[in-house]
């Protein structure tokens, strides 16, 4: 029996719940974990509304850092799984190997670029000369770990990918824990402040990268991590690339268009406004993140599946992928509209940032409850290797849609600009949630087709050279 039959053979629902609740839990923990510095943050004495707003601003930076991760990770994790399915373990393993090899070189390159020039990219991205120090007191710890945001981001998803998302999850759970417990003592005990969050958040991530890489090395792994695949060999690098487009394009057009948000609201509503998006962007990922778990779960289901040319099961996985997501984004939804309030005073206790983001937060999510077609859909088709249409719905979001309606709506409603920037948002997701619902029925019917044709000249081939045998023998 093969070590990975139970993707083909467990019941589609029942083993999307069982590898989607740990992945979903672990992208939970790993969101709390990356919040709870803006949490301890928002809440120091004196300087702690200032401090927010300066952090926040590195979020671009935080945000392009891991789009390399996912270039790289959620390019190679999905034909890692269809080489799997295709029983082909060895080109599966070379894979993880040539990915291992691009996330050093990455972590190399950014960390350079970051650490030097932090404080002009920062400026850039919409801090103030009242705000910009506590953005560069972060950075400046922040972007020396680079290689293991990377690492730990970049190789989980071949863990998961595997179908061990308890373990993916174990590794995220080993370094939030970490980091929710040394917050406290380096911001408040030492005294550290903005620097103490950073060293805090360097240290779990380096622990959860020590984890990940030892059980890539070890004996319960299906992909083994070895040296003789570490070598980079364009055949085997470059289609993870073209698949990682879409992901990588989403995750990094996030950081333009965060730095896009940011230029735009320090110049229509100040510091407020800015210190409002840094908020508004920590609760949006509580809507990303764990849509982002759902569809890790589905992806090693969908992808081992679409290898071995089971359609039926391809597209059962992308029902309860959706309904999933779609039940998720629907109370998210509901709980922020309800209690806008509440829900920015957890980051913050300064009253008047709190009444002002509770303004913008129902403005700004007014359709997030359609995320969970968005991505369930755009995922899917990363999950099948369709990398040209994925990466498309990628740039139509944010590129072709967002990145023009923020400069679009505050001129066209200039009594409140602020507002009307924060509004680009639903507007643009209503747009692309169209266009990409229209592009899935077409494209990923096309693809199912494809596949059960496929599937049928593969068994009518294995029918006939059963058979030849006794035809001989009878001819004897």
């Amino acid at each position: 029996m093969k070590d990975n039959e139970f993707l083909e053979k467990e019941k589609p629902g029942k083993l999307l719940f069982r590898l989607a609740v740990p992945a979903v839990t672990a992208q939970l923990v790993n969101l709390f974990y990356n919040l709870v510095d803006r949490i301890y943050i928002g809440h120091i004495e004196t300087i702690g509304t200032a401090a927010l707003t300066g952090v926040g601003v590195c979020l671009p930076v935080i945000l392009l850092i891991s789009a390399f991760a996912y270039l790289i990770g959620s390019g190679g994790a999905p034909r890692a799984s269809i080489f799997m399915g295709a029983e082909d373990r060895e080109t599966a393993e070379k894979i993880l190997g040539n990915c291992f090899t691009l996330l050093l070189g990455f972590s190399v390159i950014l960390t350079v670029v970051f650490y030097i020039w932090r404080e002009p990219m920062l400026l850039l991205f919409g801090a103030s000369e009242n705000t910009v120090a506590y953005g560069v007191e972060y950075m400046g710890v922040y972007a020396l770990g680079t290689l293991f945001v990377l690492m730990a981001l970049g190789l989980n998803v071949f863990i998961s990918a595997q179908g061990f998302t308890k373990m993916s999850m174990l590794s995220v759970v080993i370094g939030a824990a970490l980091n929710i417990a040394l917050d406290p003592v380096f911001i408040f005990v030492l005294e550290m402040n903005v620097k103490g969050a950073a060293v805090a958040t360097v240290i779990s991530q380096a622990a959860s990268c020590a984890f990940i890489v030892a059980f890539l090395c070890g004996n319960h792994t299906l992909l083994k991590l070895k040296g003789k695949n570490m070598i980079p060999e364009v055949k085997v690098f470059l289609p993870c690339i073209l698949l990682g487009l879409s992901p990588f394009i989403m995750q990094a057009t996030e950081s333009v268009i965060t730095v896009c948000f940011n230029a735009s609201l320090l110049k229509a509503g100040g510091d407020i406004a800015v210190g409002a998006m840094t908020i508004l962007s920590s609760i949006m990922m509580f809507c990303m993140m764990p849509l982002q778990g759902i569809t890790q779960g589905a992806q090693p289901i969908v992808s081992y599946n679409y290898g071995a040319k089971n359609p039926d099961r391809v597209k059962k996985t992308f029902f309860y992928t959706l309904l999933s997501c779609c039940v998720y984004t629907a109370v998210l939804w509901g709980i922020v509209q309800a209690m806008p309030h509440a829900v920015a005073s957890a980051f913050s206790s300064d009253k008047e940032l709190i009444d002002y983001t509770a303004k913008a937060l129902r403005v700004y999510m007014a359709v997030s409850l359609l995320f969970g077609i968005q991505v369930a859909c755009q995922q899917t088709f990363v999950a099948i290797g369709k990398a040209g249409i994925s990466f498309f719905l990628a740039v139509l979001r944010k590129i072709i849609l967002l990145l023009p309606l923020i400069y679009l709506m505050p001129a066209v409603f200039s009594a409140d600009p602020a507002t009307a920037i924060y509004a680009a948002e639903p507007v643009a997701d209503t747009l692309a949630v169209t266009t990409t619902v229209i592009c899935f029925t077409v494209f990923f019917t096309k693809a199912m087709k494809r596949l059960e044709s496929e599937r049928q000249k593969t068994t009518a081939a294995f029918s006939a050279e059963k058979q030849e045998p006794e035809g001989d023998k009878t001819t004897n």
